[in-house]
């Protein structure tokens, strides 16, 4: 499994790096470029313009890089179409802003019913083996062969939603700086990968895939970025994610090792809760937090750094308990 793995990550990294020098000017040409949110940092605002739906590239890559080997890891295949199906809910999103011309695109009523929608039917298709995947597995208590299970019985279902919509959301709001979301997705997807290996649960290769193609793809979305992932990236990405480690039994790990996903949730919670509860006030400079740390004085470079590496240490703490 490691050397698929690793295969998988290298044919997504490769079919990214060289098919965004194809797709960028192509945006450029179809004009689709991001439009910055009016009251978001000001430095921003040079950002207009700049091609999005970047996305597109990087679930491109994704299936290039791991479907050679779905029929060897079947698992993979449910965890792709999530993948696919949140990618085409956040493509309508970012294609409604680029008609429109405005930074919003899907009303928020219609991308939740959409979401929810996705979700029940992935939730319908694990509740055929619900002995299975209601047993997860408890954070810091050993491994799949010693570790505490957690069995969520009839709150299953409920799970599963908070599971997806939590962590999709949670991968959206992260996508705010250049570079920032695929970074911290990658140290994300290296752990699950590492935790496949020691599960046994052979799912890895798509982990890889997403790896590969986000490394490929922060060459073009570093600062000063070339290029958007968009909501076709971000809400793709967040599909993966909760898939993926629903699917391994290990959703009770997404709020550690996807720490920043979590707190990118909460600081726009708790923003809007005080924010009604004082009349005006606000409790972080901006939300989502990542700009709260912006507005304070540090580069985006700095806050990527620093976040991708708490999501590294988390990820590293979560493994120390699983061996």
């Amino acid at each position: 499994m490691i050397r698929d793995t690793i295969a998988a990550s290298l044919i997504s990294f490769f079919v990214c790096a060289c098919l965004c020098p194809v797709f960028i000017p192509f945006l450029h040409r179809m004009k689709f470029g991001q439009q910055v949110r009016d009251d978001g940092p000001k430095d921003h605002l040079k950002k207009s313009g700049t091609p999005t739906m970047g996305g597109i590239v990087i679930l491109i890559a994704v299936l290039v890089g791991s479907l050679p080997y779905a029929a060897a890891y079947p698992l993979t295949v449910p965890v792709i179409l999530m993948m696919c199906a949140f990618g085409i809910i956040g493509f309508l999103d970012d294609f409604l802003k680029i008609k429109k011309k405005k930074s919003e695109g899907l009303k928020a009523g219609q991308k939740f019913l959409m979401q929810a929608v996705v979700t029940g039917v992935f939730a319908a298709y694990l509740l055929r083996d619900a002995d299975t995947y209601a047993r997860m597995l408890v954070p810091f208590t050993g491994n799949f062969a010693g570790g505490i299970f957690l069995n969520t019985g009839i709150l299953f279902v409920p799970v599963v939603f908070l599971a997806v919509l939590g962590t999709d959301n949670g991968v959206n709001f992260t996508d705010g700086l250049d570079g920032l979301c695929a970074s911290v997705t990658i140290a994300f997807s290296l752990f699950a990968a590492a935790a496949a290996f020691g599960s046994g649960v052979k799912i890895a290769p798509v982990a890889g895939a997403v790896a590969g193609s986000l490394m490929g793809f922060l060459l073009y979305n570093v600062n000063p970025a070339k290029v958007f992932m968009g909501d076709t990236g971000s809400l793709a990405l967040g599909g993966y994610a909760a898939a993926l480690f629903l699917i391994m039994r290990m959703p009770l790990f997404i709020p550690v090792v996807g720490f920043i996903y979590l707190l990118e949730v909460l600081s726009v919670i708790i923003q809007v809760l005080y924010f009604k509860k004082t009349h005006g006030k606000r409790f972080f400079r901006m939300a989502p937090i990542h700009h709260h740390f912006e507005l304070g004085g540090w580069s985006e470079p700095k806050v990527v750094a620093v976040f991708t590496a708490v999501t590294a240490v988390a990820g590293l703490f979560c493994l120390l308990g699983f061996m």
